[in-house]
């Protein structure tokens, strides 16, 4: 299909699905992109009830939610939680799909010692880096050659192209990035390694990330990809904005990854876009207008988005590798907490129980 118009690719890829009803997304996209989820722990241990035959119809990649984030694998000094990790990377074999490794180095849910000494005064940047490389020599070193791709650094950068102002930032500067990726490829030299962030349509965001990734790549730093989180609304980002940053992260020379996709169909306090934990509101029915199911009318839009995303997605099939979810379906979604707490939220392709919603494919044949 990628030497294909996209609507004879369409016509040509999903026809089959009329005469093979156990087809999934996984082979609906087969030619274009893996499809992946980010799972949580009883995802990944077997203990939630039908996310296993989900998983095996519908996906050929995964991603870890938080298991691998530095707090839950590595709360304390010297202590190291593998019990997720090793589920996790047993289970990707099971399926044979692509594993990704997420996240190595990250502003959040990275517990306060790191950066700190034993009096609870901020590191110096060499004991904060080789801190950090001790990690990633620890967690990439078990899992190498399990582990497909890692998202090495995850959401460096605000919105408006500065750095973020983060204690890996401050104590480091630019240089904890170049260790990360220089230590992960030192370790695991066959895994790809990717940076991640939200927002990367926003121009400004964008040409940030790319001249850190070309700087690195300029330096002999292995960096394969750049991860474009997908956290949209049912009306923005544009896919005029969402295909620029395709194109350019192509013409760059990196990978494209659509990773943590979801499309948030709830009203929000403000405008704000993206994935800021920092931004969070108390419960309120105000902004949780749909707790006993989504009206058809707004569900037709979520359809209507997905399937213009998709579109838009393998008409660039040649630049994209990987479209992920952020979750297996809409009871696990982070969105239901996200960005205020205690909502009903419907964001993903399958619904609570866990059901492909319907009309996703027609739409598709029909474009």
């Amino acid at each position: 299909m990628k030497n294909s118009s996209l609507l004879c690719g369409l016509v040509l890829l999903f026809a089959p699905l009329h005469t093979t009803p156990d087809a999934g997304l996984k082979d609906l996209f087969e030619e274009d992109f893996y499809i992946g989820a980010a799972l949580n722990l009883g995802q990944v241990n077997g203990s939630e009830l039908g996310a296993d035959s989900l998983l095996s119809k519908h996906f050929n990649s995964i991603s870890p939610e938080n298991g691998l984030k530095w707090g839950p694998v590595h709360p304390k000094m010297g202590e190291y939680r593998f019990e997720y990790g090793d589920a996790y990377v047993a289970l990707g074999e099971k399926l044979g799909a692509f594993v990704v490794g997420h996240t190595l180095v990250w502003h959040q849910q990275t517990p306060l010692w790191v950066f700190q000494d034993s009096g609870g005064k901020l590191l110096e940047k060499t004991a904060l880096i080789e801190r950090m490389e001790d990690h990633i020599d620890t967690l990439v070193g078990r899992y190498r050659g399990k582990i497909d791709g890692w998202d090495v650094v995850n959401e460096a950068f605000e919105d408006d192209g500065s750095w973020r102002n983060t204690h890996w930032y401050t104590i480091a500067g630019r240089d904890f990035i170049k260790a990360a990726f220089r230590k992960a490829h030192e370790v695991d030299p066959d895994a790809e390694l990717y940076y991640n962030d939200y927002n990367v349509w926003i121009p400004a965001k964008r040409r940030a990330i790319l001249a850190m990734a070309e700087e690195l790549r300029s330096e002999g730093i292995r960096i394969d990809g750049i991860g474009m989180q997908g956290h949209y609304r049912l009306d923005s980002p544009g896919l005029d904005q969402i295909e620029q940053a395709i194109l350019e992260i192509h013409a760059a020379g990196f990978q494209v990854m659509i990773t943590e996709l979801d499309v948030d169909v709830l009203p929000r306090p403000g405008r704000g876009e993206g994935a800021d934990l920092n931004v969070n509101y108390a419960a309120s029915p105000e902004w949780n207008p749909y707790p006993d199911g989504l009206p058809q009318s707004v569900e037709a839009r979520l359809i209507d988005r997905y399937s213009s995303l998709f579109q838009l997605f393998s008409n660039h099939s040649d630049k994209i590798s990987r479209v992920t979810f952020w979750g297996l379906h809409d009871g696990k979604s982070w969105l239901n907490n996200w960005p205020v707490r205690g909502r009903t939220n419907y964001p993903l392709l399958f619904d609570r129980e866990m059901n492909l919603k319907p009309g996703f494919v027609e739409k598709l044949e029909k474009q």
